[in-house]
């Protein structure tokens, strides 16, 4: 068998926040999201797929002076660069083309001194949009063309430990139908219903403060963002405490993410510490899951820090996030003590799925290990969907999903693509009061069997007539 990409599009549209979202160093109030498209020759018949994502500023690079344009200029071109490589590229299979598209994505980026988590960006763009044109080939879902060979995917090539045929008795044999939603806490949050001001309500029929979005989708996993400074972290997290306590049963959970905001696993062990020294937030804190990526990620992989993690024998799971830029980054993070690694389609699905392999293999011998599901924001009509239809074939049940929240639904995508939308996922969206897709969560969890029946989840063909297109070549 052959595969090669014949051609391939990038398609814009602009999207605005519902209310401020504070990650990090950066707050999102309004942000790009781009569609690539690929046509793939598969033994001489052509199949197409889409890929999607928001640019999303201070992740890929968290250089706190750099401008918001040049973040997304930046974006855009690496983006460009993979399409350009691609195009005419030709393996035996979808993975082997993954491989080789990787490969040549790396030496440009190391001429061009482009972080590797922002240069295999474009890599996972292009990865997406071809597998979904693989599926589309074979007429089965990802899980199915997996399972059965149709991506030749081989995870011995990512982590050698594994075998070639093993990745199937590390595999859930079959996806998740559910997928509890991990909601997400921003730092600018809203917490208590009576603080919002007058002005600061939206009429859009979708709630906005932590305690009403628990009540309303019945949420029982969180996501809780820390600054680093332990004063105003300490006020905060009492009052999330008391949102989540007096709204959720005693079954809630959730994670922390440490927006690399510290400089070593020590210094973040003494902030825990004092955390844990404050009485009220004790009961709360033993419903702790992970904390994510901590450490800037400059430094979270150095070889030094594994001395403090041995010192630290009762830590709570600490997993790595932007730290996880290359295939080589988890088997050194557990080297060195971490647990894990999140999940995010942006990372790269191949990638993804073969540390997923590693850790369950991993798990199998004793160790205690964590694949989380994490999220950018996203929101339908592909970006969404595929991130769930991987998250559902690696067995992940707790994913951060905040995309829901932070936008008001599809309400700013084209009527044609609304329409499609709904038609093919009346479990996954339903209609708002104001007549737009809303994502749909029931006690806590999103109904993915729709995604799993179809081709990469999508099953419709996004109008990208609908979208400003954009050229391949600044």
């Amino acid at each position: 068998m052959s595969v090669r990409i014949k051609n391939a599009t990038i398609h814009r549209i602009d999207l605005k926040t519902r209310m401020p979202f504070k990650y990090g160093i950066a707050t999102m109030t309004e942000v790009p999201m781009i569609f690539v498209s690929v046509a793939i020759e598969t033994n001489g018949k052509q199949t197409s797929g889409t890929a999607s994502d928001l640019l999303p500023p201070k992740w890929f690079t968290k250089v706190p002076n750099e401008t918001i344009e040049n973040e997304i200029a930046e974006m855009l071109r690496v983006i460009r660069n993979t399409i350009q490589i691609s195009i005419d590229a030709e393996a035996e299979n979808a993975f082997e083309l993954w491989r080789l598209i990787y490969e040549n994505q790396t030496k440009w980026a190391l001429t061009k001194s482009i972080p590797m988590l922002l240069a295999h960006f474009g890599t996972s763009l292009v990865e997406r949009a071809l597998i979904e044109a693989t599926c589309k080939h074979h007429k089965k879902s990802l899980g199915q063309a997996l399972l059965e060979g149709n991506l030749g995917f081989s995870p011995e090539s990512i982590h050698s430990e594994l075998k070639k045929n093993s990745f199937k008795k590390l595999l859930p044999p079959k996806p998740l139908s559910k997928i509890t939603v991990r909601h997400t806490i921003g730092l600018g949050d809203t917490l208590f219903e009576k603080q919002l001001i007058d002005n600061e309500i939206l009429d859009d029929s979708l709630p906005q403060s932590l305690e009403k979005c628990i009540q309303y989708y019945n949420l029982k996993q969180f996501k809780i963002k820390i600054s680093g400074d332990l004063e105003s972290d300490l006020k905060r997290l009492i009052e999330i405490a008391e949102v989540i306590t007096i709204n959720s049963d005693e079954n809630f959970a959730f994670s922390l993410d440490g927006n690399e905001q510290f400089e070593s696993i020590e210094a973040f062990r003494k902030y825990w510490m004092n955390l844990n020294k404050e009485k009220i937030l004790i009961p709360f804190l033993k419903h702790i899951l992970f904390i994510e990526q901590p450490l800037h990620r400059d430094t979270a992989l150095s070889s030094s820090l594994k001395k403090e993690f041995d010192q630290w024998p009762d830590r709570p799971p600490v997993i790595i996030d932007e730290s996880d830029s290359t295939i080589k980054s988890l088997p050194q993070a557990l080297i060195i003590g971490y647990s894990g690694t999140s999940h995010k389609n942006c990372k790269g699905i191949f990638k993804g799925i073969a540390n997923s392999c590693l850790l369950e293999s991993r798990r199998q011998d004793g160790l205690n290990t964590v694949m989380s599901g994490e999220d950018l924001c996203n929101v339908g009509p592909v970006a969404v969907i595929q991130d769930l239809a991987v998250m559902a074939i690696l067995g992940i049940q707790s994913v951060e999903r905040n995309g829901h929240h932070y936008m008001a639904g599809l309400s700013q995508f084209p009527k044609r693509t609304q329409n499609q939308i709904l038609s093919a996922h009346p479990e996954l969206y339903t209609k708002s009061e104001h007549s737009w897709p809303a994502l749909t969560i029931i006690n806590g969890q999103i109904d993915v069997s729709t995604i799993n029946k179809n081709p990469m989840g999508t099953g419709f063909e996004l109008d990208l007539n609908e979208y400003e297109e954009i050229p391949i070549r600044e």
